[in-house]
């Protein structure tokens, strides 16, 4: 169901702009610390790909998710995690809410231009002092005549110096608990009060902008809300199963990459009188990371099969989440290894790889909520 001659061309197509428009500049945008995302985006927006699953009245080709996995796998050849993650979000991080819920005039203002790339969006969820704990949430949007008036921060936002539009999860309530008071909101970032910190310096993901953003007695109109007032927390619940899928997608290829380069140079470098790879030691250990990564591939299509017919996946997107964060610390670790002294140069393929890659135990829930979630699902956590 993954390998359709429509699977195969939606994947030859994004190859082909990623060979031809993305790699050939991923060195420079590293040493940059950002990529031209409206330009970028346009190109993926020109060919369709920025709304796989979305309305075609909207502009999206509205096809089901297993073209947005075939989509997501081709990302991970992008020879930088940073320009790939800003595309994920993008797709599948601050539109599916929108496209889900959103009126048909929000959605014809913020969602089809986003389709095509003209817009490049953001998801303002993290402040300081909540990550993973979405519902300490902050930030709150009080409602004034026929706006709302925001005041705030957001932390960590992939996107944010370059983003013209946040999805944002605010509290919009005193009274209800802490799931039943947000709301998820459309924010112009050109819009007065707004002021942007950043880019931010990190680990990995160095092409990847990301900002923190700050809001001043933001005015928005209500007409901005996505879906029902206090309903944005299970909103916010329905995007991150999408972003999850997303990381195992683009996990699988980008880890198959670095493991192949392993071989590769394995292979050619010689000690004591033999190739690496003769040793078979090294051999063993690149079979059984293989094999995780086909493990990760069936465990992620069974995921997204049942989430293509409506199913619940929550469960099984969790274990996808929290096995693309197992391996993405372990895979890219031993690869370097067996790299020896030229892996730890930071010019290095292998390095840029392992910096990349830890992050996916972080972002879009940590492990052990992932944990949380999966106990809670099979019935075994204390609550």
């Amino acid at each position: 169901m993954f390998d359709s001659e429509e699977h195969n061309q939606l994947r030859a197509t994004t190859r082909r702009i990623i060979d031809e428009h993305i790699n050939p500049y991923c060195a420079e945008w590293e040493k940059a610390g950002m990529f031209p995302a409206h330009q970028v985006f346009r190109r993926l927006g020109d060919a369709g790909l920025l709304g796989i699953t979305k309305p075609e009245a909207f502009g999206g080709l509205g096809l089901d998710y297993t073209f947005e996995v075939a989509f997501a796998e081709e990302l991970g050849h992008i020879k930088s995690g940073g320009v790939s993650m800003a595309i994920g979000v993008q797709t599948d991080m601050c539109t599916p809410a929108l496209a889900a819920h959103g009126s048909d005039e929000l959605r014809a203002e913020w969602l089809a231009p986003s389709i095509t790339g003209e817009l490049v969006g953001c998801i303002g969820v993290t402040e300081e002092g909540s990550g993973s704990d979405v519902a300490n949430v902050r930030a709150f949007a009080r409602r004034d005549g026929d706006d709302y008036v925001i005041t705030g921060n957001k932390k960590y936002i992939t996107n944010g110096m370059q983003a013209d539009w946040m999805c944002m999860l605010c509290n919009t309530d005193d009274a209800n608990g802490p799931h039943r008071n947000k709301t998820l909101i459309v924010v112009p970032l050109a819009a007065k009060g707004v002021e942007r910190q950043g880019p931010m310096k990190k680990l990995g993901m160095h092409a990847s902008d990301t900002a923190q953003i700050f809001f001043d007695e933001v005015r928005v109109p209500q007409r901005n809300r996505i879906g029902e007032e206090n309903k944005g927390f299970f909103y916010q619940m329905e995007q991150f199963q999408e972003e999850r899928l997303l990381a195992g997608a683009k996990y699988i290829c980008f880890l198959e990459d670095i493991i192949e380069e392993t071989i590769e140079y394995a292979r050619a470098r010689k000690a004591f009188g033999k190739s690496i790879l003769d040793n078979q030691a090294v051999r063993f250990k690149l079979a059984e990371m293989q094999t995780e990564v086909e493990t990760l591939r069936s465990l992620l299509y069974r995921t997204v099969h049942e989430y293509s017919r409506g199913e619940d996946v929550t469960k099984l997107a969790s274990m996808v989440k929290l096995k693309v964060g197992q391996m993405t610390q372990t895979i890219p670790s031993a690869c370097l290894q067996y790299w020896g002294g030229a892996g730890f140069m930071a010019e290095n393929r292998v390095s840029q790889v392992y910096r990349d890659s830890r992050l996916a135990s972080i972002g879009g829930g940590a492990s052990e909520i992932m944990l949380e979630v999966i106990c809670k699902r099979m019935g075994i956590h204390p609550s």
